[in-house]
């Protein structure tokens, strides 16, 4: 992986990590895209720069980190499911970050449910763009929808976003709070597949070339997410998730088309 590559990757998590289209799913196009091998480093790659989306959060939303510590707790709540599960489906997770394919399907499979959803929800418990709050148990089904995200192009932000909107919470919330769980979930991530990999490959797997590559992707993303967020809260108050679920669905639908035809999607 060049710096470049590591810069455009960088690029399409800040831009894609808060919104409802899957960004882990988006770096493995653009990885396959590029020509990027699916080693051990390249997916080590895509899960710890995410840390550097995850950052935006914290600063955007600093007080709020530091409100109370019911927040903290109820954010624990929210985070146990997918921890538990991804102890247990781990290698099966590392399988999956391979395929392309599986992006596709989760994003077009996924895109039909955004257009859906607005209609499932009735209209007056999302159109409200007050803060609520939230309580355990909804924090605790919220962590459930999250592991559906597990599967990669399925989105952990629209997952949690629709775990909330089920528990009656309106969009800003719903969406202000999947914000609040990629915080543990991330680092949680991060911290287990950097165990993983020290464990297996030893200390020389982060070598300096290696570290200067996920110094810059976490900055580069750390930058593009806190530009991203805000926006992204403002449509979808006001919008919903039409124009995502459209967008998952013509991306989806092109990458399968590609795949069936044998046309490969690396241009280089």
């Amino acid at each position: 992986m060049t710096i470049l590559e590591a810069i455009i990757i960088a690029i399409v998590e800040g831009l894609t990590e808060y919104l409802p289209v899957s960004s882990t799913g988006h770096m493995i196009l653009a990885t396959s895209i590029l020509g990027i091998t699916p080693d051990d480093f390249t997916k080590f790659f895509t899960v710890n720069i995410q840390l550097g989306a995850i950052l935006a959060v914290v600063v955007l939303y600093f007080k709020r980190f530091f409100k109370t510590f019911d927040f903290y707790f109820k954010l624990l709540v929210a985070f146990t499911p997918a921890a538990v599960f991804g102890i247990i489906f781990s290698d099966k997770i590392d399988e999956l970050l391979e395929s392309p394919l599986v992006v596709a399907i989760s994003l077009l499979v996924g895109g039909i449910i955004l257009l859906l959803i607005d209609k499932w929800i009735p209209e007056k418990t999302v159109t409200d763009t007050e803060e609520q709050e939230v309580s355990y148990v909804n924090a605790f089904i919220i962590g459930l929808f999250q592991c559906i995200a597990m599967v990669p192009g399925v989105s952990r932000s629209a997952s949690t976003i629709i775990g909330g909107l089920t528990q009656k919470l309106n969009r800003k919330t719903a969406a202000e709070f999947s914000f609040f769980l990629a915080v543990p979930t991330m680092f949680g991530a991060t911290a287990k597949k950097s165990l993983d990999l020290y464990q297996d490959k030893g200390i020389e797997f982060f070598n300096s070339e290696r570290l200067m590559l996920l110094t810059i992707g976490n900055i580069v993303a750390f930058i593009v997410a806190m530009v991203a967020i805000n926006g992204f809260i403002s449509y979808l108050s006001k919008h919903g998730f039409k124009m995502f679920g459209w967008y998952r669905i013509i991306v989806g639908a092109i990458i399968i088309i590609l795949i069936a035809n044998k046309i490969p999607l690396s241009i280089v």
